[in-house]
C-alpha cells in the first residue's frame, strides 16, 4: 500500500486525495518527530512558569483572562475538546473527515503547534487503522479553525464519541481503538486548543474539490464537442490563432481540448449548405471555450491558495522557530472560503452553458434537421424532454448554491470572534455543486452521443466514435423508442464521474488538458 510520509513542510495535493480517498498509510518523518519533541519542551518550560500564556495556562476564546493552575490544565484541555464538539445535522463524508485529520496532522507534524509526538502518533494511528470519527455537517463558523469539526476528531483521539471503523459500521471509538491497540491520548497543556484551531475542514474540501473540477473542465470540452459535432457547428472558432489573441491560458486549453477531440470529423463545417444557413454558431456553442476557459483559470487560482495552505502551519498560538509562543489569526478562513465561492461561482455558469447547448439539441427549430427532443416518434415518444428538465433543475439549484458564503459573518464567543469566515459553509454547498455539475455534464453527454448517432451518413470524428462505444459498452443505450430513463442517466453520471469519459477519448486524441 502507498505510504505517505509527513514532515515539517506540509504535504501535497497528491497527498490529501491519496489518504482521503484510497486508505493510504500515513508515516512521520524522523524530522517531523524531533520538532514536535523539542517544541514541546519549550510548551514544557511556558508551562512551569507563574506567567499566564494563552493556549498553556489560560481559558480560551472570551475566557482567555481566567489563569488555570496545574492541576486544572489537563482537565482544561479535555473540556475543551468535549465541549466544542458540538456538531448537529448529517454526517460529513467520510473522504472528508479522514482529509481533515490528516491535514491536522500536517500541521502538527511541522513542530509549531506544541503538541507531544504522541499525540501526532496516535493521530496517524487513527488514519491507518481506518478510524473515521463521527463529525456532524454543521458547527463551523470557518475562523479559530474548524472548530466543531476538529473537536469530534480530538475527541475520538481521546477515546470518548463514535466512530466509523474500517468495515463501514459506527461503534463507539473506545471499542475500536482497543480492537487496533491505540491508547487513547491523555491530553495535556496546550494539546486540545491545537487539535482543533485550524482550517482543515475546509482546505480538505477544497483540495477534494479541485481534483473532481480539473476532470470536470476536461470532461465538459469533450461534451461541448460532442454538441458542436451534433449540431452541424463550426470548428473554425477552436483555432489556436484564434485565442492567441486574447491569451487567457484556459480558454487556450480548453478550444485545444475541443479541437482534438473533433479532429476528422465530417459533420463539422455544413452549416452553410443548410436550407436557412447560419452567419455563426449560437453562443453556447461558440463560446464553450472562453466560459470553461474562464473556469480553468479560476481552478488554477484555487490551486495556488491551496498549495500555500497546503504548506502553511495555522494554530493559534503557534511556536516559532526562535522559540517565542506567539498569537496570532492565521487560523482564519478568508483566503480559504474566497476560492471556494469563485469555484462554485465558475461550475454554476459551466453547469449553465452545458444545459443551453442540451436544450438546444433537443428542440426541433434550432437543432438543424435533428427530430424533437431526440425522440424516435415525437409525439408518441418523448425523447429527452424531462431529461433536459432534471438537467435545469440541477442548474436552477447551482445558482442558488453559487451565492458566497463567505461574505456572510455572525459574531461568536462574546463578540471574541467578531468576524468569521464561513468557510466551511461555503466548502460543503460547493461540494454539492460539484456533484450537481457532474451530473449536467453527463445529461449532455446523453444528448450529444444519440443526436451524432441520428446523423445518418456523416461519420463523426474518431474520438466521438470512442466516446460513444465506451459509453455504450457501460450500459447507456443509444437513439430508440422511449424506456425507464433514470437507469442510463445514473450510468451516464457514473461514466464521467469515474472519468471514463476522458479514458475513452484520450487514446484517440492524446492527453487532454
Amino acid at each position: 500500500m502507498h505510504t505517505v510520509v509527513v514532515g515539517t513542510s506540509g504535504v501535497t495535493a497528491e497527498d490529501v486525495v491519496a489518504v482521503a480517498r484510497r486508505r493510504a498509510r500515513v508515516e512521520l518523518s524522523g524530522e517531523a518527530l524531533d520538532a514536535l519533541a523539542a517544541a514541546r519542551e519549550i510548551v514544557d518550560a511556558l508551562a512551569a512558569e507563574p506567567e499566564p500564556v494563552y493556549g498553556v495556562s489560560t481559558g480560551f476564546g472570551a475566557l482567555a483572562t481566567r489563569h488555570i493552575g496545574q492541576d486544572l490544565r489537563a482537565r482544561l484541555q479535555r473540556n475543551i475538546v468535549r465541549s466544542h464538539a458540538a456538531g448537529m445535522g448529517p454526517r460529513v463524508e467520510t473522504e472528508v473527515v479522514r482529509a481533515l485529520m490528516f491535514l491536522r496532522l500536517k500541521t502538527l507534524a511541522s513542530g509549531r503547534t506544541g503538541v507531544r509526538p504522541e499525540v501526532a502518533r496516535a493521530m496517524a494511528g487513527l488514519l491507518n487503522a481506518g478510524i473515521t470519527p463521527v463529525v456532524h455537517e454543521f458547527g463551523s463558523l470557518g475562523c479559530s479553525g474548524d472548530l466543531a469539526p476538529l473537536s469530534h476528531c480530538a475527541l475520538a483521539l481521546m477515546g470518548e464519541g463514535d466512530a466509523e471503523g474500517p468495515d463501514g459500521t459506527v461503534r463507539p471509538v473506545a471499542e475500536l481503538l482497543a480492537e487496533h491497540g491505540i491508547e487513547p491520548v491523555r491530553l495535556r497543556e496546550k494539546e486540545g486548543l491545537a487539535l482543533l484551531n485550524g482550517t482543515d475542514g475546509m482546505l480538505g474540501m477544497l483540495v477534494l474539490a479541485i481534483a473532481d473540477l480539473g476532470r470536470l473542465y476536461t470532461s465538459a470540452d469533450i461534451t461541448a464537442a460532442l454538441t458542436l459535432e451534433a449540431l452541424l457547428g463550426t470548428d473554425r472558432v477552436l483555432a489556436p490563432e484564434l485565442h492567441a489573441i486574447r491569451p487567457h491560458p484556459g480558454q487556450g486549453a480548453s478550444a485545444a481540448n475541443m479541437l482534438r477531440v473533433l479532429a476528422g470529423s465530417e459533420l463539422t463545417g455544413h452549416f452553410q449548405q443548410e436550407e436557412a444557413p447560419r452567419v455563426q454558431d449560437a453562443y453556447s456553442v461558440r463560446c464553450a471555450p472562453q466560459v470553461a476557459g474562464a473556469g480553468r483559470d479560476t481552478l488554477a487560482y484555487a490551486s495556488v491558495v491551496a498549495g500555500r495552505e497546503l504548506a502553511s502551519a495555522v494554530d493559534n498560538p503557534v511556536v516559532l522557530p526562535d522559540g517565542r509562543v506567539e498569537s496570532n489569526g492565521n487560523f482564519h478562513g478568508a483566503p480559504v472560503g474566497y476560492v471556494l465561492d469563485f469555484l462554485a461561482i465558475a461550475a454554476a455558469d459551466l453547469g449553465s452553458i452545458a444545459e443551453r447547448r442540451t436544450d438546444r439539441l433537443l428542440d426541433r427549430n434550432r437543432s438543424h434537421g435533428l427530430p424533437a427532443f431526440l425522440a424516435e416518434d415525437p409525439g408518441v415518444d418523448s425523447g429527452l424532454m424531462i431529461a433536459q428538465y432534471t438537467q435545469a433543475a440541477l442548474v436552477s439549484e447551482m445558482k442558488r448554491l453559487a451565492v458566497p458564503a463567505s461574505v456572510d459573518s455572525i459574531p461568536s464567543s462574546a463578540m471574541q470572534e467578531d468576524h468569521v469566515s464561513m468557510g466551511w459553509s461555503a466548502a460543503r454547498k460547493l461540494r454539492t455543486a460539484v456533484d450537481n455539475l457532474t451530473r449536467i455534464v453527463a445529461v449532455e453527454l446523453y444528448a450529444a452521443t444519440r443526436a451524432i448517432e441520428l446523423r445518418h451518413g456523416l461519420t463523426p470524428a474518431p474520438a466521438s466514435r470512442a466516446a460513444i462505444a465506451a459509453l455504450r459498452a457501460a450500459g447507456v443505450q443509444g437513439p430508440g423508442p422511449d424506456r425507464f430513463l433514470a437507469p442510463d442517466l445514473a450510468a451516464a453520471d457514473a461514466f464521467v464521474r469515474e472519468g471514463a469519459l476522458i479514458a475513452a477519448v484520450e487514446p484517440v486524441t492524446g492527453p487532454l488538458a
